[in-house]
C-alpha cells in the first residue's frame, strides 16, 4: 500500500454565478501505486462531494472502508407516497453512517435530495412493514418509532439502544397505524413553538444525531 499522500486541493473555482466548484483537479504524477485509487479520476480530477480522505478512491473502495467502521443503529423509512424527503433522510444517514439504510413501501423514491450519497451505503427494500419487522426480529433489532404521538417518550430523555431501527414516518401523516403496532417504542422530539410537527428530515437527522451523541466515539475536536 502506497504512503504517498494526495495532492492538495487547488484553488476553489466558480461556475456560472452558482459558487466554488468543490474538489481537487487532476493527480500531480507519479500516481499513487494502489488499487484503491481511480485512474480516471486521477487522471481527471475529482469533483465529487467526498471527504478528502477518499479524494480518487473507485466508489468500490470507499465503501469497502465505510463498512470497517458503520454504526450499529439502522434507518428506516416509510415510502408510501414518493416522499421527496426520503432523500434528505438517506444523506443524513449517510453522514451519521448508519448500518443500513430501509425504504419500506414503494421501491423507487426521490433520489434527488440525497445527493449521490445512496451510492456510499447499503439500501435495503421492504414491500411492507411486516417484512421490516420479521428482518428485525431475525435480527434482534428493536424498531424505535420516531413521531409526536399520544403516549410517545422524550427522545432526549430516552436511553436509545445502541443496536436497534430508527423508524420515520412520511411528511405530513407521520408513522402509519401499521408501524405503529410494530414499534418497540416510540419517541418524540421536543418542540416548544406553535407548530404542530417538524419536517420529516429534519426529525430524522435530530433523532440520529441523538444515537450519535451517545453511542459514537468523537475522538477529537472536528474529526470523528
Amino acid at each position: 500500500m502506497s504512503s504517498e499522500k494526495t495532492a492538495p486541493a487547488e484553488p476553489l473555482q466558480y461556475d456560472e454565478g452558482y459558487g466554488p466548484q468543490i474538489g481537487v483537479g487532476p493527480h500531480p504524477e507519479p500516481w499513487p501505486q494502489d488499487e484503491r485509487f481511480d485512474p480516471e479520476l486521477l487522471a481527471h480530477g475529482d469533483r465529487r462531494n467526498v471527504v478528502d480522505r477518499y479524494r480518487y478512491w473507485t466508489r468500490e473502495a470507499i465503501v469497502a472502508d465505510l463498512d470497517t467502521r458503520r454504526h450499529d443503529f439502522h434507518v428506516a423509512v416509510e415510502n408510501w407516497g414518493h416522499d421527496f424527503n426520503i432523500g434528505s433522510v438517506v444523506r443524513t444517514a449517510n453522514a451519521f453512517l448508519a448500518k443500513e439504510i430501509h425504504i419500506v413501501g414503494q421501491r423507487r423514491w426521490n433520489r434527488r435530495g440525497a445527493m449521490v450519497t445512496d451510492r456510499y451505503q447499503h439500501v435495503r427494500h421492504h414491500p411492507d412493514t411486516a417484512d421490516l419487522t420479521a428482518w428485525a426480529a431475525a435480527e434482534d433489532l428493536p424498531i424505535i418509532g420516531i413521531d409526536n404521538l399520544p403516549g410517545s417518550v422524550p427522545l432526549e430523555t430516552t436511553e436509545l439502544p445502541r443496536r436497534c431501527v430508527l423508524l420515520f414516518g412520511q411528511e405530513g401523516p407521520g408513522l402509519t397505524e401499521e408501524a405503529r403496532r410494530h414499534v418497540s417504542l416510540v419517541c418524540s422530539i421536543a418542540q416548544f413553538g406553535s407548530t404542530r410537527s417538524i419536517n420529516a428530515g429534519a426529525a430524522a437527522a435530530i433523532a440520529m444525531h441523538a444515537w450519535i451523541g451517545r453511542h459514537a466515539r468523537i475522538e477529537g475536536p472536528g474529526a470523528p
